[in-house]
């Protein structure tokens, strides 16, 4: 039997990371880990999350810069500052930030 995962952050949420310094707003869900192996490689062993659980696209924000992390559920947390995200790239995704989370855009399909 297949177990179901559902996953706990969803587009426009802004979330924190557990471990490190930085911030941002989720823009993409995988169901699970969806990268290169050299990627996942170049984690440290000590704090290497497991690939099956949703990773996160997300326009990540430090003090410093802004850039496009992925980032697995076990590492990020809510945000509860309630303050908007300054990422370059959010109005290309969202339309507004409202009641502590972006509204995304609409997309078209084809």
């Amino acid at each position: 039997m297949t177990r179901v995962r559902y996953a706990k952050f969803g587009i426009g949420d802004v979330v924190h990371h557990r471990l490190f310094p930085f911030r941002g707003v989720v823009m993409g869900v995988d169901a699970v880990f969806n990268h290169t192996e050299e990627w996942w490689q170049s984690i440290p062993p000590e704090i290497r999350p497991t690939k099956d659980q949703p990773y996160y696209h997300v326009l990540a924000e430090n003090a410093q810069t802004t850039y496009t992390a992925y980032v697995s559920e076990q590492n990020l947390v809510p945000d509860t500052s309630g303050n908007p995200c300054r990422h370059p790239d959010i109005d290309a995704h969202f339309t507004e930030f409202r009641d502590g989370r972006y509204v995304p855009r609409p997309r078209l399909l084809n």
